[in-house]
């Protein structure tokens, strides 16, 4: 049998029917290790006091002086029996502890899957699926009924879009129009009209030489 099943007991046996909790024995434990404390506390100082007395008979009182040694080497070895039996209680405690602590965790881990079966024993697959669905139909139809809300409402009022973007050109036209008269600046006086008459065309070349000859004959003519 194992060490844990010897602490616990068979399944179907009178000690596990009959036999102390894991926290009973735990505190068993506990209080037979402050018992053996309080024992070592006790067994030292009585060495501590053969010891002396050893000491003070050395050299007047021999016989007492070795009795208090032989009292001091038994107190030493039921100190060392007692170290001993200290080291496996505590081993002992250490593992009922930590399998007791195991108990505990399995039994919350059960605990705690029940609880979740029975929470799922209440759910059906199908019906979360059909749920999931309904639930995605409606968001759907919200963003459409927001859609369709966000868009705006002409109350029967339709109008051609060509001819609105026709008439929109005309006014941008006649805008800029303006804005370019604007710039030019005031109007300009109208010049006067061109003469009908035609001037006298340009004297060609051989008038001149003649002109120049008739010149040259009027101041022979003088000088005679």
């Amino acid at each position: 049998m194992s060490v844990f099943g010897k602490l616990f007991g068979s399944g179907g046996g009178k000690a596990g029917k009959g036999g102390p909790t894991p926290q009973e024995a735990i505190q068993r434990l506990r209080d037979t290790e402050e018992m053996l404390s309080k024992k070592q506390e006790f067994l030292e100082k009585k060495i501590e006091q053969e010891l002396t007395a050893a000491k003070k008979h050395g050299t007047k009182n021999k016989r007492a002086a070795l009795q208090a040694l032989k009292r001091k080497k038994r107190y030493e070895k039921q100190l060392a029996q007692i170290d001993g039996t200290l080291s496996t209680i505590e081993f002992q405690r250490e593992a009922l502890e930590n399998a007791n602590t195991n108990t505990e965790v399995l039994k919350n881990m059960g605990y705690a899957a029940k609880a979740m079966k029975a929470a799922h024993d209440n759910m059906d697959i199908d019906k979360v699926d059909e749920l999931m669905q309904d639930i995605a139909d409606q968001q759907e139809l919200a963003e459409e009924i927001s859609t369709a809300i966000s868009k705006p409402v002409g109350f029967g009022e339709e109008f051609d879009e060509d001819e609105l973007m026709a008439e929109l050109e005309e006014l941008e036209q006649e805008e800029l129009d303006k804005n370019l008269l604007e710039i030019s600046g005031p109007e300009t006086v109208p010049l006067p009209n061109v003469p009908s008459i035609a001037l006298p065309s340009k004297p060609t070349k051989k008038k001149e030489e003649e002109d120049e000859d008739m010149k040259e004959l009027e101041n022979w003519a003088g000088s005679i």
